[in-house]
């Protein structure tokens, strides 16, 4: 990094009384980031912290980044209205939760039977993603960045065995997005609740079931102590991208390092990010699978099958707008070539490292 230029640059900003938050003095530029996480969550709060660190390092304490969590600065489900408003500066989330804003944001977080986390970084980045992502988040004040992946998620815990379809009916399931509408379509009830509030809704009663990501944080919420049945494959986000947005009338008045700072620790966040939850997911899912209090099953096939016609239509009546109609046309063409190479790559290697080895 040219420093010179970069410090020279910031006084010109401290400078200028026009500019939008965040707070100017200096020639330092301090940031509030908001997130959707508990403080202690790993995997997600964690990597909002890791983020604002790696920018308040690049930019050699130029641009200073203070997280709050949920509920600190404003409520989980307001980090939208607050960083699109100014009331803060930038949001750590998942797109998803941002649904009923519009559907075309959930395809930048997962969708049923969508893409992996490999798939989504390659539409994104490389197959048109990104703008669209900007031309959606334009409307509402935002420039968006993936930021992190949950990887392969799991289906959910629950507090009673899933043998049928029929078991889908009266089911009080808390799920976000169009997998919550695939859900009441099957007859549940659909529930949304941010991450705090999960563990004692299941041990209250007032939900049956929950997804939330996959073994590592789900026992870091201690999912696994409110509920016995765990199961998988996640339907519904095949590996949930995590974002960070910033204000867009913020993102406009940076200068070209200060975005470059952001676009690279977002970069380098996304891939650690994956990597982490990889790593600590086998890990957590050796501990569960020897809890005798716990029940790891595979959602049968009937039921995926019947899980996937549902997912289909509701994902094609999400076309209800321009801006989505473009997004989803964008996302479906790519699925389909996507499936057809994995099915000859990834699949068939795990197939393949499947059989019986002395290894």
């Amino acid at each position: 990094m040219n420093r010179r230029r970069f410090i020279a640059g910031a006084s010109v900003i401290a400078a200028s009384p026009a500019l939008p938050a965040p707070a100017i003095a200096q020639g330092v530029r301090e940031f509030k980031m908001v997130t959707t996480w508990p403080k202690t969550l790993p995997g997600l709060q964690s990597s909002a912290e890791r983020v604002a660190k790696a920018i308040t390092a690049l930019s050699g304490r130029k641009m200073q980044v203070k997280v709050f969590s949920a509920g600190e600065l404003v409520g989980a489900f307001e980090s939208f209205n607050a960083v699109s408003s100014g009331l803060a500066d930038m949001y750590h989330a998942s797109e998803i939760t941002w649904h009923d804003k519009s559907p075309g944001f959930s395809f930048f977080c997962n969708v049923p039977f969508g893409l992996t986390a490999t798939e989504t970084n390659a539409w994104v980045r490389i197959g048109g993603g990104q703008a669209l992502w900007d031309e959606l988040s334009a409307g509402f004040g935002l420039k968006a960045f993936l930021t992190g992946n949950t990887g392969a998620q799991m289906g959910g815990w629950f507090t009673k065995e899933i043998t049928s379809v029929e078991a889908f009916k009266g089911l009080r399931y808390r799920m976000p997005g169009p997998g919550g509408e695939v859900l009441r379509r099957m007859g549940a009830v659909v529930v949304n609740l941010p991450a705090g509030e999960i563990i004692n809704a299941l041990r209250s009663g007032a939900i049956d079931a929950s997804e939330f990501a996959g073994p590592w944080i789900d026992m870091a919420l201690g999912l696994h102590k409110a509920a016995r049945y765990y199961y998988y494959p996640g339907f519904h986000e095949p590996g949930a991208a995590l974002s960070l947005a910033i204000n867009k009338k913020l993102w406009d008045s940076l200068g070209s390092e200060e975005k470059g700072i952001i676009e690279a620790a977002t970069g380098a966040e996304n891939d650690y990010s994956l990597s982490e939850v990889v790593f600590h997911n086998a890990a957590s899912m050796e501990t569960l699978s020897k809890d005798p209090a716990v029940e790891v099953l595979k959602l049968d096939d009937t039921i995926l099958q019947a899980l996937g016609k549902s997912s289909g239509e509701v994902l094609a009546e999400m076309q209800r707008d321009d801006i989505t109609r473009k997004i989803y046309q964008s996302w479906i063409k790519y699925r389909a070539s996507a499936v057809r190479w994995n099915d000859m790559s990834e699949r068939a290697f795990m197939n393949a490292r499947a059989l019986k080895y002395p290894f």
